[in-house]
């Protein structure tokens, strides 16, 4: 044993770590869409590999820049990477997609994905470390206490969600948008789950084997939960196949859906993921008592909510299951030492839905002011010429059909038309149509995209910070 070489850990970073990620993404089914929806190809995502070398992948952000444009750029990544794990197949089969297939599945892209994990992780999930604080000495008393203290069943008050689709211009709108946001989990649903119940780990792996077979509707397609959603989705108007709407799904979305599967690739983790499966099972009951009231109260008696009524008698159950048949036995079998674990996925989950609930709200009212954030252009634009604020400037030229496929920015930034038409996407079922001498507010980490609709467009993206300070 004295001629052994020392273990060096594997990190990736740096320069190194930046061309990993550039490798990863320019693969042909990452790169830009000329559509802003995916048609029936689940491999195809857009994860826009031109702006992966300027990103620093190695400075973990803090909560208040966790929307911002790099964390987004990673989520997208990270969902691309753990769903190399799952089979996927076009609604309409395979024929005519096979390269596809191939490319998504390949053993060379799902090493150069797992290549880059662990760092995207750190980037994506890091800012919880600082969050989320679990010290102190626990016992199964205290654990029990806290669990108790906690507030699954919701009050009468409406939730940021319910406030931001009830208050909107255009409820059905917001609404689809909402909806959008939950096909990255509920279209595979439960699979970040099943990564849980391989092994071998006694009788909690059992009981945890039968919430996957509930989520799986007991083996008949037509009552899995993932087809609940499907009908869901198609009874308001849109699509369910998988990300047809990728571009539309927002950073804390993915950043939601990702946690789970961090937690179940990661089995260091394992019991963040036992305490926040007690969490979402217990506080599912209310939530989806909600959203099947305001989607009816939206649209009306036309909208299919079985998924959601499904879920209000069945996670009564499993949160009850969670508790007693899964965190308990656990406990017994492993000590006290597992218990800060399970107290952090817990609040590690309820941090990720109040960003979750902030992002969301805060993208319906930018799709709702994009009259009044147009309007807005001559009074900004006027105040930089004057000199109000010295914002750099970028000059573009681009021809019919040139998509920018959505993102964000880090600042509020001025889109100035010069010359040409453009339109200017803010959400789903959100657009503005610009011509020369028009232009709009960027506001901060507001997801969007643009399309160029006359033989050539020219137009400016001034990078203000902060729009109030040119007026």
């Amino acid at each position: 044993m004295s001629h052994v070489p020392p273990h060096v850990p594997f990190e990736l970073s740096g320069a190194e770590l930046r061309d990993a990620i550039v490798q990863y993404a320019t693969n042909p089914i990452y790169h830009d869409n000329l559509d802003w929806l995916n048609h029936d190809n689940p491999y195809r995502r857009q994860l826009r590999p031109q702006v992966l070398p300027h990103l620093d992948y190695d400075k973990v952000p803090g909560r208040e820049n966790i929307l911002n444009y790099a964390s987004l750029a990673v989520q997208r990544l990270l969902t691309s990477v753990y769903e190399a794990d799952l089979v996927f197949f076009p609604k309409s089969g395979l024929k005519g997609k096979e390269e596809d297939f191939r490319a998504f599945y390949s053993p060379a892209n799902r090493a150069l994905g797992e290549r880059i994990r662990p760092a995207l992780e750190r980037y994506a999930f890091g800012f919880l470390d600082d969050e989320v604080e679990t010290s102190g000495t626990w016992t199964a008393q205290s654990l029990d206490a806290y669990l108790d203290s906690l507030d699954t069943a919701g009050g009468a008050e409406q939730s940021p969600v319910e406030k931001a689709i009830l208050g909107s211009a255009d409820r059905e709108r917001a609404a689809r948008m909402w909806l959008v946001q939950f096909a990255p989990d509920f279209l595979s649903e439960a699979s970040p789950m099943m990564r849980n119940v391989l092994g071998y780990y006694g009788p909690a792996q059992s009981e945890w084997f039968k919430v996957v077979i509930d989520e799986y509707g007991y083996g008949v397609h037509d009552t899995k939960h993932s087809t609940l959603f499907e009908r869901t989705l198609e009874s308001v108007g849109l699509e369910s196949d998988l990300h047809r709407y990728w571009q539309y799904y927002l950073n804390s979305s993915l950043l939601l859906n990702n946690y789970f599967h961090y937690l179940g690739k990661n089995h260091e983790l394992f019991f963040r993921y036992v305490g926040a499966l007690y969490y979402t099972e217990s506080s599912l009951v209310d939530f989806c008592r909600r959203a099947d009231h305001l989607l009816r109260e939206v649209f009306g008696d036309t909208v299919d909510t079985t998924y959601f009524t499904e879920h209000i008698h069945i996670d009564q159950h499993h949160g009850r299951m969670a508790r007693e048949k899964i965190i308990k036995p656990l406990v017994e079998a492993h000590g006290d030492g597992i218990i800060p674990e399970i107290v952090r996925g817990i609040e590690e989950y309820r941090v990720l839905l109040e960003i979750g609930d902030f992002d969301f709200s805060e993208q319906i009212a930018w799709m709702d002011a994009q009259p009044e954030l147009k309007k807005l252009h001559d009074p900004v634009f006027e105040g930089l010429k004057q000199g109000k604020v010295d914002a750099p400037v970028a000059h573009l030229v681009e021809p019919r059909g040139e998509l920018s496929n959505t993102h964000c920015h880090d600042g509020d930034e001025l889109c100035h038309i010069v010359s040409g038409t453009m339109r200017f996407e803010s959400g789903l079922g959100s657009s503005l149509t610009l011509q020369a001498g028009e232009g709009v507010v960027i506001k901060r980490n507001r997801l969007h995209g643009a399309n160029i609709e006359s033989d050539e467009c020219v137009y400016e993206i001034h990078s203000v910070g902060d729009y109030r300070k040119c007026l």
